[in-house]
């Protein structure tokens, strides 16, 4: 779905079915560089199963129009922005690492919009190494290296992808190598510097479901235990074999976690 938001070209996918404010809605947030085909079997399911689905691709990633939003902040307006033109007053978000942080803040804003929210992949602070931080403002291919072998588990270059005929490295590869200069730089900055987890937990009224990968290197499930302990209505989930992108990694149990979470 293509559609207008402050003026700039947006897109979310919609599992090919239109959007009916009367059901329930799910919205899925990808992480820093990454775009909405990063949920490709989660929301496909919901869309096939009775409800609305918005997988989105934030600003200057996948098909929607920039410049990158600089801050977590504003990237949770934006959310709301995208729900509120299509008549959505409420709706379940679920996010990923950098988009974590989003439907974590977006749910502390907007108490009375938010159904529920899933945090995969969260930890808080969100800190960027300094490595990591200058090579992606250089826009060196390091960068993009570092995003993948961090962002998967260990064993994942020496065994299959779940998903046959899909190479987990080189997936994640091409979706960063469409990113305009500077994207992921700014997506990465904007977890850096993002400093209100804490505030947003000690608002939140709505139901948490943290799903985190037992070998994520990235963002290892320590590091959400402050947030886990800060929000009153929270559950948390491991799940054994996977790092970062349990989507990939782990999609059928990363699904059925989400089933259940929302059933």
């Amino acid at each position: 779905m293509q559609l207008q938001i402050d003026g700039k070209a947006a897109f979310a996918y919609t599992a090919a079915h239109d959007i009916d404010p009367a059901k329930r809605s799910v919205a899925f947030v990808h992480g820093a560089g990454l775009d909405h085909s990063w949920w490709g079997l989660q929301s496909r399911y919901f869309g096939y199963h009775g409800f609305n689905v918005l997988a989105v691709d934030l600003p200057a990633h996948g098909r929607s129009e920039g410049p990158p939003l600089a801050s977590v902040e504003a990237m949770a307006d934006w959310v709301w922005a995208l729900l509120k033109n299509l008549k959505i007053e409420k709706a379940t978000v679920v996010g990923h690492s950098m988009g974590s942080l989003i439907a974590l803040e977006f749910a502390a804003r907007y108490p009375n919009r938010a159904e529920k929210i899933a945090l995969v992949s969260i930890a808080y602070p969100m800190k960027v190494s300094d490595a990591f931080l200058d090579a992606a403002r250089r826009n060196d291919q390091s960068a993009y290296d570092m995003e993948t072998i961090w962002g998967h588990a260990a064993q994942v270059p020496f065994a299959g992808n779940p998903n046959p005929g899909m190479w987990m490295y080189g997936d994640t590869l091409a979706r960063l190598s469409r990113l305009a200069p500077g994207v992921l730089h700014a997506d990465l900055l904007a977890c850096n510097a993002y400093a209100g987890g804490m505030a947003a937990a000690a608002k939140l009224k709505c139901p948490a479901l943290f799903i985190l990968g037992a070998r994520d290197v990235m963002t290892p499930p320590r590091g959400a235990g402050d947030l886990i302990g800060g929000i009153e209505k929270s559950k948390s989930i491991r799940i054994a074999t996977a790092g970062h992108s349990l989507m990939a990694e782990a999609p059928d149990a990363t699904l059925d976690v989400l089933i259940t979470f929302l059933d």
